[in-house]
């Protein structure tokens, strides 16, 4: 059961291109969308391929892997509902399958640990890690991350 906290953090928007997005999430997929034609991955997701101009798009299955390209702790939590979390991380993670793909989220201890559960002097920019998911507000699956080496 989630606290009256987890109710008020902010829900992703799904829009018609990145619906698909969110649908494999909630089956715990990580996937991303591929131009058809030439194969390029593409994120966030939209309606033309910016390399051959396709319109013709898949969703592939990533692998889940990647590493922390970068990463902020809020202080304070510019948003109220954050301020029970604090201290937390916002992670940027660059995908292992192509690190021009980047993907924000944050790290957790475990699939099912609220943000912040990892103390924010144990992240390191390069360090491996894997996505989890987990149910957010309102219904929606949110890739989480974890470290590769604990």
């Amino acid at each position: 059961m989630r606290d009256a906290t987890e109710a008020r953090l902010l829900t992703p928007v799904a829009d018609e291109d990145g619906a698909p997005f969110w649908e494999y999430a909630a089956r715990g997929e990580l996937r991303v969308q591929a131009c058809a034609p030439c194969g390029r991955l593409r994120f966030p997701p939209r309606p033309c391929c910016p390399h051959c101009r396709s319109f013709d798009s898949e969703w592939r299955r990533m692998s889940g892997r990647g590493r922390i390209w970068s990463y902020v702790i809020p202080h304070p939590p510019l948003l109220p509902a954050y301020a029970a979390r604090a201290p937390y991380d916002v992670i940027l993670v660059e995908l292992a399958e192509d690190p021009a793909i980047r993907l924000a989220g944050n790290l957790v201890a475990a699939p099912d640990a609220p943000i912040g559960s990892v103390d924010p002097s144990r992240i390191r920019i390069g360090a491996p890690v894997k996505a989890v998911f987990a149910g957010h507000a309102d219904g929606v699956t949110v890739p989480r991350w974890l470290l590769e080496r604990p």
